[in-house]
């Protein structure tokens, strides 16, 4: 997706309707959707993929200029003639979003597209550390597509981490890492949130659904994202383990989730453990939610975010 973010002040409201008036100030475009998780990645200085699909439109082509620029490769992409590149506008006033304008296309992929980008697939995974798949029900994530994908991740040993659309009916079980928030999670389970809690570990309704999509899709890790109450680690045969925020100044929450599954996954292939890489993620999250858009953070950033302890040697830079 191609994120376009319109910024301005507002100091009246329009005559000819109730509406504020926004005095364009500036405006920008990111990377978005999918293409965020890959900016977070290589923000973190890891080389990284993006497969999917865009149109043959001026969006799409703006879109694999910025990802050169992130230095994203862009071998797998496929542009479609038939499909709209999906845009979302966001008309933000004194650092708050006032409206979202969403250009996209729904329709699912054509088979012979949808092959192709298996072929891409079959030749990268057996060279990566990794795969994240970030489905936004705009018809690219199917689920032959995902079935394939799980056969040739597990074939191979490699992590494959979702972030679900609850909306978009898909058969999730048997994913290395599924990272619902607090209402995709509940959609998932088909219940009710009926008790929310300040403590989620005592949230009754909350660990019940954990416990239900553990049961029935099987992830060797559920994480489950809480907004301003941080995560929820989940994995069976072990007690729920809670990650308050970090987070001081919430500025921006969009793609604060594209953070937490590419940080995720980042750390789970460089060894760690799954609470370890929750905690890093989690710190990550605290950090782009503090800037404005989509944001990304640094090694730098994401290291000075944790307290230095007595005696602690920080590592020059990842890698």
């Amino acid at each position: 997706m191609l994120d376009h973010f319109v910024q301005g002040s507002v100091g009246r409201i329009s005559p000819e309707a109730p509406v504020p008036v926004l005095d364009f100030e500036s405006e920008s475009f990111m990377p978005g959707g999918a293409a965020n998780v890959a900016r977070n990645l290589t923000a973190l200085q890891v080389r990284t993929e993006l497969i999917g699909a865009v149109g043959r439109d001026a969006a799409g082509a703006q879109l694999k200029h910025l990802l050169g620029e992130h230095r994203i490769g862009c071998r797998g992409l496929i542009a479609d003639a038939t499909r709209t590149t999906s845009v979302k506008t966001r008309v933000v006033a004194h650092k708050q979003q006032v409206v979202r304008i969403d250009r996209e296309s729904h329709a699912e992929l054509k088979p012979a597209l949808s092959s192709r980008l298996l072929r891409t697939l079959e030749t990268m995974i057996p060279r990566s550390a990794a795969v994240i798949v970030g489905d936004y029900g705009k018809g690219v994530v199917t689920q032959p597509l995902l079935d394939e994908l799980k056969q040739i991740c597990r074939a191979h040993g490699v992590w494959l981490s979702m972030d679900p659309k609850p909306v978009h009916r898909l058969d999730l079980s048997g994913l290395s890492l599924i990272t619902p928030n607090r209402k995709e999670a509940f959609e998932m389970a088909g219940l009710a949130d009926e008790t929310r809690q300040s403590r989620p570990l005592k949230d009754p309704s909350l660990l019940r659904v954990a416990d239900y999509l553990l049961r029935t899709l099987r992830p060797a890790v559920l994480l489950i994202t809480l907004g301003e109450l941080g995560m929820l680690l989940c994995q069976h045969g072990k007690k729920p383990f809670h990650i308050p925020t970090v987070a001081r100044d919430v500025f921006d929450v969009s793609g604060a989730g594209d953070t937490v599954i590419a940080t995720f996954s980042l750390a789970i292939a460089a060894g760690a453990s799954p609470v370890e890489a929750a905690i890093i993620s989690n710190h990550a999250a605290g950090i782009v939610v503090g800037k404005t858009g989509t944001a990304t953070t640094a090694p730098a950033e994401l290291l000075a975010s944790f307290p230095r302890l007595p005696g602690m040697v920080r590592p020059a830079s990842f890698g």
